[in-house]
């Protein structure tokens, strides 16, 4: 493979370069995973797309079988060498797919910088991860105060994780605040999320605590109204992330071969 220019590095590229430089640095390895999680995947389909079915095309290695995905579509070409079908994918989408099923993920393989294997084994870990489930805040809230003592890498983990949740909410604001009653944290207010929405940015979050290495107790979740007391308080105090406009995700179903009961494998 000859070097990627520069301006064809992409974020995942990076990401696994910096895991690669520092293997013993957890922190370097959960970002990646994080921005595989994040990214928009282009995965390869053994035939094209029938409505919202897909058919991942897989590949047999000694070391298991893999399904082949790439962060962009000129890779996925490069590799092929010829037109082939795919299906853009959330990267949480494709893990979520995959999970359970014995089946490895091949990435950006043989045509970028972050190309790489992951095993089964790895891809379970990867959706259990996802799932941890976020604690949203419940308690009387006595006092808002300026963010202050959060690490660096999670206020950079939490700017880029909100930049994905597009559309969501108007707004988040990190604060520090009291509760009645006694105790203090840091609450990340979001203002005028879709109520559909409230447990997707709820595990943003989450995510972005899980993979920056630090304690989900460390941050609170709170949804408010535009109208709500409250809105105006945490933007007086607090660090304002803005999210982007939504685009609309196309959802594909899955058909992963020996899945369907009515069409066993074929054994050769």
């Amino acid at each position: 493979m000859s070097e990627t220019p520069p301006e064809d590095i992409t974020p995942l590229d990076r990401a696994y370069a910096q895991m690669q430089a520092a293997p013993e640095d957890g922190a370097a390895r959960l970002r990646f995973y994080e921005r595989l999680a994040d990214s928009e995947l282009f995965m390869m389909l053994s035939k094209e797309p029938e409505g919202d079915r897909i058919s991942p095309e897989l590949f047999e290695t000694p070391d298991g079988r893999f399904v082949l995905v790439f962060d962009r579509e000129d890779r996925l070409a490069q590799f092929a060498g010829d037109a082939v079908p795919y299906a853009g994918l959330a990267g949480r989408g494709v893990v979520e797919m995959l999970a359970g099923q014995g089946i490895g993920l091949g990435v950006n393989l043989e045509v970028a910088p972050s190309s790489t294997l992951l095993s089964a084994e790895a891809v379970g870990w990867l959706q259990e991860t996802l799932q941890n489930a976020p604690d949203q805040v419940e308690a009387a809230i006595e006092e808002l105060l300026p963010p202050a003592g959060l690490p660096e890498v999670l206020l950079s983990a939490l700017d880029v994780k909100l930049a994905t949740a597009a559309g969501l909410a108007t707004a988040a604001y990190l604060v520090s605040l009291r509760y009645r009653g006694g105790g203090q944290g840091h609450l990340l207010g979001f203002v005028a999320a879709q109520p559909e929405a409230e447990a997707a940015l709820a595990q943003a979050v989450s995510e972005a605590l899980t993979f920056s290495g630090i304690e989900a107790g460390a941050l609170d979740v709170g949804f408010f109204a535009a109208s709500d007391p409250m809105a105006a308080s945490l933007a007086r105090v607090g660090l304002r992330f803005d999210l982007p406009k939504l685009e609309e995700p196309k959802i594909y179903q899955p058909v992963i071969p020996g899945s369907d009961p009515d069409k066993p494998p074929i054994l050769k």
